[in-house]
């Protein structure tokens, strides 16, 4: 297996809103917010080789979208999901399977393609891509909370394309060989991070059930989360199983820290222990 980063690039998100109830005077030394409040945040996808298979985890918010949606998100930087795979020898014909955490447009949103005519399609025309019926329903009929994260045009013609897949809702199900998927139901319904083995280490691919090393701390949670209470009891899980069994870390939106570990500090709260890339792993 050989896992490698691949950078979407950069977008905002108002702070208030990624921080819930965490003051602005806290949550601003983490991550401080331009004159609008706007925090950046990447969308950090992820490539995994396993034998032939080439398997990309989520695909950013792609450039399909008109420039009054994408002036509220103030996507910038030079990194595009395409240019990072080119970066790594690939193309867009080279992937097999795509596997979307969940249908928020900054997470699939590069799943499908727009031609100069205005027609969509799946960007990567030679994978299979994956979700889970309960979230994709979800998605199709979305609560008006979430209304604004579920673009139809991201998932809509993959399942009209005929190639996307539900994995069976089962907790940790093995997807391909040393990948599984869990599920999860705070932030939205049945999203599933990854927990990958490699190189002896057992990799968390978080998703937003934990988006940055900034939601440690047990009271940052996301605004955006439809079950909140939910998420702190997911998140508390995982932050104990990734203690006790030195789990890595891998955050989708920190634009600082792409892995970390965590620990129990001599108050028994859980912190942040050591950051790296994950090409560091040894």
């Amino acid at each position: 297996m050989k896992l490698s980063v691949i950078n979407s690039g950069l977008f905002k998100l108002d702070g208030g809103a990624m921080f819930g109830i965490v003051p602005k005077k806290l949550w601003q030394r983490l991550n401080p917010a331009d004159e609008n409040n706007l925090c950046t945040w990447t969308m950090r996808c992820l490539l995994i080789e396993i034998d032939e298979k080439k398997i990309l985890v989520d695909t950013g918010m792609g450039d399909k979208q008109d420039a009054k949606f994408r002036s509220h998100f103030e996507p910038h930087g030079s990194d595009t999901l395409q240019g990072s795979l080119r970066q790594k020898g690939l193309s867009v014909e080279d992937i097999t399977d795509v596997f979307l955490t969940h249908l928020h447009f900054d997470h699939c949103g590069g799943a499908v393609r727009k031609d100069g005519e205005g027609n969509l399609s799946p960007t990567f025309p030679n994978a299979t891509y994956w979700t889970n019926k309960s979230h994709y329903d979800w998605a199709l009929n979305p609560n008006e909370k979430e209304k604004a994260s579920f673009l139809k045009e991201n998932f809509v013609p993959l399942k009209e394309a005929n190639v996307l897949n539900f994995v069976d809702e089962k907790e940790g199900i093995e997807l391909w060989d040393g990948v599984k998927a869990n599920f999860v139901y705070g932030h939205t319904e049945a999203m599933m991070p990854l927990e990958i083995t490699y190189k002896n280490r057992i990799i968390i691919y978080c998703a937003d059930l934990m988006p940055s090393s900034y939601h440690i701390g047990m009271p940052y949670v996301m605004s955006y989360d439809v079950r909140p209470l939910e998420t702190l009891r997911e998140k508390r899980n995982l932050l104990e199983n990734a203690v006790e069994n030195n789990h890595v870390l891998f955050f989708e939106h920190d634009a600082r820290v792409e892995c970390a570990t965590v620990k129990k500090n001599e108050r028994g709260r859980i912190i942040l222990h050591e950051t790296f890339k994950l090409e560091e792993i040894l």
